[in-house]
C-alpha cells in the first residue's frame, strides 16, 4: 500500500512544489515510514509570503471581536477533535496516548482561546503635552514567523499562532520535519474556523526553510522553539534585517528537595520532570538536589516506584506511560550519554538500557534511567540529554545548593520542594531561571508567562506580555495650536 504524502498548506489549501522533492516521516515506536511530505521549494516560499502578505491585510483589518470569534470557533473544533489530534501527535512523536489526549491539543487549544480573549483588551495611551497631545496605539507587527519543535508539535504551532494572530499578524509557521502533521491540522481548522486565506501558512522542510524564514526581509518577527545551538543561529541571522525574536530553549533545570519537603510529592515531581514524554521536555529537572537527611528514603521511594509504575510500549495503549524517544540517532545519542555518566564514575541504580517491549519491539526506547552519587562537573549534570536520564545530588547547606543550582549557562526553569513558605520563595527568588515552581512541577498554563534566563531564551510565550510583543506601539503627536517656526 503506498503511503500519503502531504503538500504544504499555502493560502487555505495544500500547494504542490515544483521540485517534488520530499522526506519522510517515521513513527518512532516501530521504527517505519508512515508518510512522506513535500518540502518548501522557492516556489512554495514565494506563494508564502505573498498569501500572508494578502492575508495580513484582510485579518489585521477586522476589528479585535471579529478575531475573537473566529480563533474561538477554532478552540472549539480543536477540542471537539481531541482524539484524533492526539493520535496524530503520538504517531509522530512517540508519545503516550495518555498524554497526548489530555495535555497537547487541550493546552493549545487553551492558549488560543487566552489569546482571542484577550485580542479586544489591548489598549492605547493619551497624554496632554502643553496645549497639544499626543497617544499611542497597538499595532500588528505584519508577517510573523514560528520555527517549532518535535516534542509538542500541535501545542508548540497553538502557542506561537495563538498570540500572533490574536494581535492581527499573519504567521508562517514550519513545524520540525520531524513532526510535521499537526501543523497541517491546524491549519485546516483555522480555515474551517473562518480565519481568511493566507493568516496561517504551513511550509515544510529542514534547516533550509528555516534559514529561508529568519532571513526573509518581508518576515517582521521570529518566534524559535529548539536547541541553544540551533537558537544562537536563528537569532544571528535574524539580525541581519533586525526582526524581533522569541527563543524558546534548552534547559538543565534543578529540583531542590529541601529536609522538611513531602518526599513523595517530591519524587511525583522528579518522576515527571525527567519521564514524562519520554524525558524529551525542554524544562526537565534533570539535576535533582536532594537533602542529606532525606536523600536514602528520597532514592528508595524513587526507585521503587520507577521500577514498578512504568509501563512502556505501543504509545496508543492507554496503559502505556513511557513513549519512544524521537529517532534512532537521537535514542544512540542519550545512550551516549548514560555511557559517559558511567565513565565518569556516576552510579547507575536503575535503566540506562534500551527496551524493546513485546507491543512495540522495533521502537526507539530507552529505560528510565536513574544516576547517584553524581558530582557539578559530569556530563550528565551538566549538558542537556532529553531523554528519560536523571541525576541525583546531595547538598547540606541552603546557600551551597543555591550556588550549585545557579552555576549553569542555562536558566530556563527551577523547582524547590519545601513545607517552610519562607525559605521557598527565599530559595526560588535566587534561583537564576524563568519559570520555577514551588511543591509542584511543570505545570504552565495560559496565563503563565514561560521563558528563559541567561542561554535559555529571549522574550516570553503565553501570558499577557506576550500579546503585546507581537504588536508595536505607533506615538501620535497632535497639534492643537498653530506651529512656532523660524522659517
Amino acid at each position: 500500500m503506498s503511503l500519503p504524502t502531504y503538500q504544504n498548506y499555502i493560502h487555505g489549501k495544500a500547494l504542490a512544489n515544483k521540485s517534488r522533492e520530499t522526506f519522510s516521516v517515521t513513527n518512532p515506536a516501530t521504527g517505519k515510514v508512515i508518510y512522506h511530505v513535500e518540502v518548501a521549494d522557492e516556489f512554495v516560499q514565494k506563494q508564502a509570503i505573498e498569501s500572508a502578505k494578502a492575508g495580513f491585510e484582510k485579518w489585521s483589518t477586522m476589528t479585535p471581536i471579529e478575531r475573537t470569534r473566529i480563533l474561538n470557533k477554532a478552540v472549539a473544533l480543536l477540542r471537539e477533535r481531541n482524539d484524533e489530534l492526539a493520535t496524530v501527535e503520538v504517531l509522530d512523536t512517540g508519545k503516550p496516548i495518555q498524554e497526548a489526549n489530555c495535555v497537547d491539543v487541550e493546552t493549545g487549544a487553551d492558549v488560543i482561546e487566552y489569546f482571542a480573549g484577550l485580542a479586544p483588551t489591548q489598549l492605547g495611551t493619551q497624554q496632554q503635552v502643553g496645549s497639544d497631545f499626543f497617544y499611542t496605539r497597538k499595532e500588528a507587527l505584519g508577517i510573523c514567523a514560528g520555527i517549532g519543535a518535535w516534542n509538542y508539535p500541535l501545542q508548540i504551532a497553538c502557542w506561537k499562532s495563538g498570540p500572533a494572530l490574536a494581535a492581527g499578524n499573519a504567521c508562517i509557521f514550519k513545524p520540525s520535519e520531524e513532526t510535521p502533521l499537526g501543523a497541517i491540522k491546524l491549519a485546516e481548522i483555522f480555515t474551517e474556523a473562518g480565519v481568511p486565506d493566507g493568516v496561517f501558512n504551513v511550509v515544510q522542510g529542514a534547516a533550509e526553510v528555516g534559514q529561508w524564514l529568519t532571513t526573509n526581509p518581508d518576515i517582521e518577527k521570529v518566534s524559535f522553539t529548539g536547541e541553544v545551538s540551533t537558537g544562537k543561529k536563528v537569532m544571528q541571522s535574524a539580525a541581519s534585517n533586525l526582526k524581533d525574536v522569541t527563543m524558546e530553549l534548552g534547559g538543565k533545570s534543578p529540583l531542590i528537595v529541601f529536609d522538611d519537603a513531602n518526599v513523595s510529592q517530591a519524587v511525583s515531581a522528579a518522576m515527571l520532570g525527567n519521564f514524562y514524554t519520554q524525558g524529551e521536555v525542554c524544562t526537565n529537572c534533570t539535576r535533582v538536589f536532594v537533602h542529606r537527611s532525606v536523600y536514602q528514603s528520597f532514592v528508595d521511594e524513587l526507585i521503587s516506584r520507577t521500577n514498578s509504575n512504568i509501563i512502556a510500549g505501543d504509545p496508543l495503549d492507554p496503559e502505556v506511560n513511557l513513549g519512544a524517544l524521537i529517532s534512532e540517532n537521537h535514542r544512540n545519542l542519550v545512550l551516549s550519554y548514560i555511557e559517559k555518566g558511567k565513565q565518569e564514575g556516576a552510579t547507575l541504580l536503575t535503566g540506562g538500557h534500551t527496551l524493546s517491549p513485546e507491543s512495540a519491539p522495533n521502537g526507539f526506547f530507552v529505560a528510565p534511567t536513574v544516576f547517584t552519587d553524581c558530582t557539578d562537573d559530569m556530563t550528565i549534570v551538566k549538558e542537556e540529554i532529553f531523554g528519560p536520564v536523571m541525576s541525583v545530588l546531595v547538598f547540606d547547606d541552603e546557600q551551597e545548593v543555591i550556588s550549585r543550582a545557579n552555576d549553569t549557562v542555562l536558566g530556563l526553569a527551577a523547582g524547590v520542594f519545601s513545607q517552610n513558605i519562607q525559605r521557598a520563595h527565599r530559595v526560588i527568588h535566587q534561583l537564576k531561571a524563568g519559570i520555577c515552581w514551588i511543591n509542584s512541577y511543570g505545570n504552565s498554563p495560559a496565563e503563565m508567562p514561560v521563558g528563559g534566563y541567561k542561554q535559555s531564551g529571549v522574550g516570553r510565550e503565553n501570558g499577557v506580555e506576550t500579546l503585546n510583543s507581537y504588536t508595536q506601539t505607533k506615538s501620535v503627536y497632535v497639534g492643537m495650536t498653530d506651529i512656532e517656526s523660524p522659517f
